[in-house]
């Protein structure tokens, strides 16, 4: 499974951005999908994750500004991206994985190659 993200981009603090990740099959390890981020000098972070069934998880951080959803039918996810701030910054990642959890790198199998998001001031 090949997954292909894009929408990433620069925009001012308090701005909107919408990444996409549309994985190339779906199998029993696509139920899962989420979104990871790495700032500069930073590990990486867990964002949002979306089940087959679209039940959704958020890291506290993005809460009430981000939004998953999942499109089944097209095996993609989108990330809404909303009131951006400056420590939103940093290479997004999109993964998909199994769903025997969502918040650890461990939990997914495949993994996209990024896309940079610049939030500035």
């Amino acid at each position: 499974v090949q997954l292909q993200a894009s929408g990433g981009g620069s925009v001012q603090a308090g701005g909107s951005l919408r990444l996409s990740c549309t994985a190339s099959a779906r199998t029993l390890t696509t139920d899962m999908m989420a979104w990871f981020r790495q700032a500069p000098g930073k590990e990486h972070e867990f964002v949002a994750a979306a089940s087959w069934h679209n039940t959704t998880e958020y890291a506290d951080s993005v809460k009430g500004r981000f939004t998953i959803s999942r499109d089944n039918f097209k095996n993609t996810i989108y990330l809404q991206m909303n009131s951006l701030k400056t420590e939103d910054t940093a290479v997004y990642f999109c993964a998909a994985g199994p769903g025997f959890g969502y918040r650890c790198r461990p939990d997914y199998l495949h993994w996209g190659p990024g896309t940079l998001v610049t939030v500035s001031s």
